[in-house]
């Protein structure tokens, strides 16, 4: 990778960070639901008139456009109305490699190695610490949502598996058409016409300008980057750039909303990022190490 595609990854990383501050400040005025219809609403139209249905069978586009968008983000924004502050849902919602590794056992049984273990006991650890300190600063409620979401969003990268290679830009796009209608009627229905409208009378500039940036910069912008990188170069050299996410995350909601950063957090997220560590980066450091002893063993 030269250094402008570092510096892609880098971006994509700091708006996909950032983007939970975005979404906390949306949710002042916005509720969860209205926030959601106008994301996947922004985020398709009209660019689904333009960009090519995926070739993939409508039950499985269906299944995709339902659970990793309608249902991971409606989780997602309720948790974070409930009381769960931005920094610490970016650092949470990582948890969903743990999540999709558990998942791709149960369904495609893959195993996951027993580095792979470690790293999902080290991350499991931080987020007890998490749980021990419910209260502090955050729901119950709110933890447990956010928690929903980030196995939906597990569930999603299972099914976006089983759909194999297609066009990003066509499934994320046609994904948020799909998501629109039935995320809109439940918000008519929990919302009611009134509240709806009185929503979007209301609605302040900071919000607009809030489902712009979840619509286009975080949806459809830096999915469309990070497929094409992903499709440049190995996956290897490109996923561990995630990590950057929930550090934006926090410094960002830190800077922006004064969210404290007790020792208990900090030590949470290392224990969280750590694991998270082990699992991208373990598998090649162990491989490396292991050809790098053979090869010492053979020139004895």
């Amino acid at each position: 990778m030269r250094l402008y595609h570092i510096a892609l990854a880098v971006l994509v990383s700091c708006i996909w960070g950032f983007n939970f501050v975005v979404a906390q400040t949306g949710l002042a005025d916005v509720s969860p639901f209205v926030l959601c219809s106008a994301r996947f609403f922004f985020a398709s139209v009209p660019l689904v008139f333009f960009v090519k249905r995926p070739a993939v069978s409508f039950k499985w586009l269906f299944a995709y456009g339902l659970v990793n968008f309608a249902l991971q983000y409606t989780l997602l924004f309720s948790g974070m109305l409930a009381g769960m502050p931005a920094g610490l849902t970016s650092l949470l919602y990582q948890s969903q490699v743990f999540f999709t590794l558990a998942l791709a056992f149960i369904f495609f049984k893959e195993k996951p190695t027993r580095l792979q273990l470690v790293g999902i006991l080290v991350a499991v650890s931080g987020i007890v610490i998490v749980g021990f300190n419910k209260g502090s600063d955050f729901s119950v409620l709110g933890f447990i949502l956010v928690m929903s979401g980030a196995m939906a969003w597990a569930a999603g990268n299972i099914i976006s598996k089983k759909i194999g290679k297609v066009n990003m830009l066509g499934l994320v796009v046609w994904g948020n058409f799909i998501a629109w209608p039935p995320v809109f009627l439940l918000t008519y229905y929990i919302d009611g016409k009134e509240e709806i409208m009185l929503s979007l009378k209301n609605m302040s500039d900071l919000s607009m300008l809030a489902i712009f940036y979840i619509a286009y910069l975080s949806t459809i912008v830096a999915f469309s980057l990070w497929n094409w990188m992903l499709t440049s170069f190995p996956v290897a050299a490109v996923v561990p750039f995630t990590l950057l996410v929930p550090v934006v995350g926090m410094i960002s909601s830190a800077l922006v909303f004064d969210e404290p950063w007790q020792l208990w957090k900090i030590g949470a997220g290392a224990l969280i990022l750590c694991g998270i560590a082990i699992n991208v980066f373990g598998p090649r450091l162990l491989q490396k190490s292991s050809s790098y002893f053979g090869d010492s063993r053979s020139k004895r």
